[in-house]
């Protein structure tokens, strides 16, 4: 197999002839043999999100004159990422190409996969194809952001779109979302076959089955590539079905003579209908609680995918109308997002529910990589209120929507791809991913791992690397999109680390002398009225160093700012060995 990183450092191992290794230069533009394909004939295979990476989904692929993009998603900010909101793909090639790009197609609703639309569609007004519940979503996003003249269009598993000179095939899947499809793409070059994020479930709750027939009949057609969803490559086996999940909560449910609130993904509809279902059952009201839940509950059940009987809902502040035994609450907060509803309600501040001593909490989800803390002091809390705690390790409340192992080794056998890609995943993931296609039969210099910016050039003969475009992460910071960079980073780091200094000064514009001063405020750095020695010790450093700079006829502000805040500096590290942000500010008058 072969990464492009793993290229670089191995150019002078490879005795296979593969014929896919690069030389890039600042242009970017591939050396070397071609294999007589000329650059007409090529299909540019653009990874701008989900490699790499878990989230940010998205990928281009180009021909000619013609681009389609595949999903349009999101991720969220890194604990290093101070007051930023959100991640989304950088676009800039794609905005440099606009008169090219066709549409976006996206293959369910999830937001690592929908959630950077009402950003890009700012930039490209193209339209945006996919499926009935994944376009409710995405409409129901871009009413909240005000974008009003988007053209979506829905397309029903197995119906067929045409784009350029590209045209889609949708393909009937199962994930933790409804409505999720892969797609079949017919190019110039040849078929290739996208998995979108998967998992095969043989019983799930809409009796929608995966169309593995149609993966069989794509396979013996002939597939020049395939790109799959790495997440769950690393685990062996099969991941269990969804309705695992729903006999663990009728059993959970019998019995409880408390108030039960469920915390789970707002986005699985599959999930929520399984809690109504098990709440209807035991006669049990249902009251949602959540911004994201309500949005997703009424835009499912407006179009049908969610069966909530007449009378079996009520409002929030409702609850309290009824026994404790009658009642339960469908809520967000499964990651322990801080503002969520479920750390509200742990934390003992929301404003309509709470924790009762004996109410049963479950939380139907897994904790993704790095949120792990935040869950468990989220359950913490709940049981110090008194609340009995059901999770993952403690029952079968919650299976995994992306395919294991054995199902991964499923796809690749029906499809029988020429070439193999991994997508949607770390780096660990997708090198496993391409590990396992070797394992099937795939031949090494047939596999490529892509980084993030990645050209892959396919042809019906030849696939290889060919440069990379603009690419990485857009941080979106309030309605600020891409104004937050790594020195505004760097700097919110700084003053949470170790706080702010400023030091102020007014001077005289004629003479150059101190007229008052220095004044200093601290923030996040030592409490000043306990600290006066230290405070007094940095006006008089101030006030030498003004003295000195006037004596030297020195009257230039930016030398002036520069020596008070190292003359600070090294006062400040060598009393305390702190290092806090000085920020001077020189009036004069």
């Amino acid at each position: 197999m072969t990464s492009k990183k793993e290229q670089n450092s191995n150019r002078n191992d490879n005795k296979n002839g593969r014929g896919n290794e690069r030389k890039r230069g600042n242009s970017g533009k591939v050396n070397g043999r071609n294999n007589g394909d000329s650059n007409n004939d090529m299909l540019k295979v653009i990874t701008l999100g989900g490699v790499y990476e878990i989230g940010k989904n998205m990928m281009a692929l180009e021909y000619g004159s013609d681009i389609i993009i595949i999903d349009c998603g999101l991720s969220f900010p890194e604990d290093h990422m101070l007051g930023v909101d959100l991640v989304i793909p950088d676009t800039t090639y794609l905005e440099r190409n606009k008169n090219k790009v066709r549409g976006i197609v996206v293959t369910h609703g999830h937001e690592d996969h929908i959630g950077a639309l009402p950003y890009v569609l700012r930039e490209l007004n193209v339209p945006v194809y996919g499926t009935k519940l994944t376009l409710g979503l995405v409409e129901n996003k871009l009413k909240e952001h005000n974008i009003q003249n988007a053209k979506l269009n829905i397309v029903k598993p197995k119906g067929r779109i045409k784009l350029g000179c590209f045209t889609v095939e949708f393909i009937k899947t199962t994930h933790s979302i409804a409505d999720a499809v892969a797609l079949a793409i017919d190019t110039p070059v040849g078929v290739l076959v996208h998995t979108g994020d998967f998992k095969v479930d043989y019983t799930p709750i809409d009796g929608q089955v995966i169309d593995l027939a149609r993966f069989a009949q794509l396979g013996d057609r002939g597939v020049l590539a395939l790109f799959a969803d790495s997440t769950n490559v690393e685990r062996p086996g099969y991941t269990l079905s969804e309705r695992t999940v729903g006999a663990t909560f009728q059993n959970l449910f019998a019995d409880v003579e408390n108030r039960i609130i469920v915390a789970t993904f707002a986005s699985n509809v599959h999930r929520v209908q399984q809690i109504i279902d098990a709440a209807v059952k035991h006669n049990r009201k249902v009251a949602i609680s959540g911004r994201s839940m309500e949005n997703v509950v009424n835009v499912a059940m407006e179009l049908g995918y969610l069966n909530m009987p007449k009378n079996s809902l009520i409002d929030l502040n409702q609850i309290d109308d009824y026994p404790a035994n009658e009642i339960a609450v469908i809520t967000t907060g499964t990651q322990g997002e801080p503002m969520s509803a479920l750390s509200r309600m742990a934390m003992g501040n929301h404003r309509q529910l709470e924790i009762m001593q004996g109410d049963m909490v479950i939380i139907s989800a897994h904790p993704i990589p790095g949120n792990e803390q935040l869950v468990s002091n989220v359950i913490n809390r709940l049981f110090e209120k008194g609340a009995k705690v059901i999770y993952e390790t403690l029952a079968d409340v919650h299976v995994s929507g992306h395919a294991c192992e054995e199902e991964l080794k499923l796809i690749h056998t029906l499809v029988k791809p020429k070439y193999f890609i991994p997508v949607h995943g770390e780096y660990r993931h997708l090198k496993r991913h391409a590990l396992l296609a070797e394992s099937l039969g795939m031949p090494k210099e047939n596999i490529f791992i892509p980084e993030l910016g990645a050209v892959i050039a396919l042809t019906k003969t030849s696939c290889k690397f060919a440069g990379n475009v603009p690419s990485g992460r857009l941080l979106v910071d309030g309605l600020g999109v891409g104004d937050v960079g790594n020195i505004v980073l760097r700097d919110r780091k700084h003053l949470a680390q170790d706080g702010l200094m400023i030091v102020v000064v007014t001077i005289s514009s004629d003479t150059g002398e101190l007229i008052s001063g220095p004044d200093i405020i601290s923030r996040g750095f030592v409490y000043v009225r306990e600290s006066e020695e230290l405070m007094e010790e940095s006006r008089q450093m101030v006030k030498s160093i003004l003295e000195d700079c006037e004596e030297r006829n020195i009257t230039d502000w930016a030398t002036l700012k520069t020596s008070i805040r190292d003359g600070l500096r090294s006062l400040l590290y060598e009393k305390i060995k702190r290092n806090p942000m000085i920020l001077p500010i020189i009036v004069e008058i």
